[in-house]
């Protein structure tokens, strides 16, 4: 297959003249680390997953293959290498080829530097220990993922191309075997892994994404009885699934948001500010994570014009507000927590400061994992 100057051009747009990875993303090639995926496709007003073959469409393949998009590879426990054609998997990826884009910041947030030992985070497709392995060579990169399945296809595939880092299936949350210079994780965290500051050598780098939040921390390991690293918050943002142990991320919350949209709440108030779609923002989630963490969220549109945002929690906590136009929303909120009330915290700060104290703020990170982020006067923290 004709991939090259795809591959060029694609380097093209996804890094700078001059960079370290320009090299690296024009001479690999993508096509080949993922020959299927899951595309979401329109389907009785739903979306519904629906598989992609390479092979079968050649020129789509690339197309997808060399553009900067993520491509999802795996639904819940429903790999792509493994369905069949007429397969529709039920809920969240579970696995992808992250956007070459993401990719490359990622990387660049590292500071990789020559002869640096750094450990890829969440194998994935083996697309990015591809470009760590041209830039650094094999040697010098180990990646680690939790499906031992995604392990063996990826190292088939670098072979292919003749390249052989160390790939291991390894739970990032446990044990890591090795110490290295530089981690850079495609999988977001809450909190650090305590093993990733046990496997990160003095004055060696951290990336990663912290889960739920557009918030990408870097952050250098020192020698201090309080914190085992000290960093910051990007100006930069980033999302990526977050780290699980099994095939499929635990059960969420989603059939109390179906039951809360009928329900009286044990509070019913008038918002403050227009209703707003949270899941279609970056900052705005990304706070309430940082202060609320592990909200889910819905929305509806009614066809008479009424929209509804939902909010649900496992603690039992919800909210539900619905608004016509730009009209004061009706809220009706339960369980312990007022979860709108939250919400509508986090935008009064937004309006009165002018922005939220995230981008930008210092990261302290504990010998646990635990961080505390702080910014002016404003201070949060993160178990």
């Amino acid at each position: 297959m004709e991939w090259e100057a795809r591959a060029e051009a694609l380097a093209a747009t996804t890094t700078p003249r001059g960079s370290q990875w320009r090299e690296p993303v024009a001479s690999t090639p993508r096509h080949g680390f993922v020959p299927r995926w899951w595309e979401i496709a329109s389907g009785d007003g739903l979306g519904v997953w629906e598989l992609r073959d390479g092979e079968s469409d050649p020129e789509r393949w690339l197309e997808a293959a060399y553009s900067d998009l993520t491509l999802v590879t795996r639904v819940g426990p429903a790999h792509a290498d493994h369905a069949k054609p007429d397969d529709h998997p039920d809920g969240r990826p579970t696995s992808s080829s992250t956007l070459p884009g993401l990719v490359v910041s990622m990387l660049r947030h590292a500071e990789i530097y020559e002869g640096a030992d750094v450990l890829d985070v969440a194998t994935g497709s083996g697309y990015s220990a591809a470009l760590l392995a041209k830039r650094l060579g094999d040697r010098r990169v180990t990646s680690i993922d939790v499906d031992p399945y995604l392990v063996e296809a990826a190292a088939g595939r670098l072979a292919d191309i003749g390249l052989y880092p160390r790939v291991m299936a390894v739970d990032a949350t446990g044990p890591i075997p090795g110490d290295y210079d530089r981690i850079v994780s495609m999988v977001s965290v809450r909190p650090i892994p305590a093993s990733w500051l046990s496997t990160l050598r003095h004055g060696g780098r951290l990336v990663t994404v912290i889960t739920g939040t557009c918030l990408i921390v870097t952050a250098t390991k020192v020698r201090n009885r309080r914190w085992a690293a000290v960093g910051r918050v990007e100006w930069d943002r980033a999302m990526f699934m977050s780290t699980r142990s099994g095939p499929d991320y635990p059960p969420g919350v989603s059939e109390m948001l179906g039951e809360i949209r009928d329900r009286a709440g044990e509070s019913v108030s008038t918002g403050r500010y227009p209703l707003v779609r949270v899941s279609w923002n970056w900052e705005l989630p990304s706070m309430l994570e940082i202060l609320a963490p592990g909200v889910e969220h819905g929305f509806l549109e009614e066809a008479d014009g009424v929209r509804t945002a939902l909010m649900a929690h496992e603690d039992g906590s919800w909210a539900r507000a619905s608004a016509r136009g730009d009209e004061p929303p009706v809220i009706h909120q339960g369980g312990p927590r007022r979860l709108w009330d939250i919400l509508d915290g986090i935008r009064h700060t937004w309006l009165v400061e002018g922005a939220l104290p995230l981008h930008g703020a210092q990261v302290l990170i504990a010998h646990d994992g635990s961080m505390v982020l702080s910014r002016g006067s404003w201070e949060g923290r993160i178990a």
